[in-house]
């Protein structure tokens, strides 16, 4: 009898460890820019974290106070904290359209919207160029459809 328990018991363990055993999840890198543009509606700086490289190349267009290449996560959290303060927190993602994809990077055609209280507005579109490696976010460039309105709103 106390052999049979042994036995049941050494398979429950190893029934247990080969159950609890998973195969890796393979993200892609379209996954990883879907993740990232949700945590940004969300406003989910801890999820922004995990899917941006520390030393992330962010190349912002235009010829404004926000423009120019941020050379850190750092340097891009800051420029939407200043973002959400020039836009007095109106700042949003409010649509995503398309994805398209060729190896790592991913091309995502998105909409952003904001106000000023001296009525000044921005509703834009852009297509985000995404650079992913070892899943997370290497490289951004943005492409605006109209910088002029982007560079009035952001200011010099």
């Amino acid at each position: 009898m106390k052999t049979n328990m042994l036995i049941l018991f050494f398979v429950g363990i190893a029934t247990m460890a080969t159950a609890q055993k998973t195969e890796p999840v393979t993200t892609t890198p379209e996954q990883i820019v879907r993740e990232f543009l949700f945590a940004v509606q969300q406003g989910d700086h801890e999820k922004l974290k995990t899917l941006l490289h520390p030393n992330v190349q962010w190349e912002q267009p235009g010829n404004n106070r926000l423009s120019g290449t941020k050379r850190s996560m750092a340097e891009v959290f800051e420029m939407g904290r200043i973002m959400g303060e020039w836009s007095e927190k109106t700042v949003k993602l409010a649509a995503i359209r398309h994805y398209g994809v060729t190896g790592n990077t991913v091309a995502v055609q998105l909409r952003w919207t904001a106000a000023q209280p001296t009525g000044n507005v921005l509703d834009v579109s852009n297509i985000d160029i995404y650079t992913v490696e070892n899943g997370k976010i290497t490289h951004v460039k943005i492409y605006s459809e109209n910088i002029l309105q982007e560079d009035r709103f952001w200011g010099k």
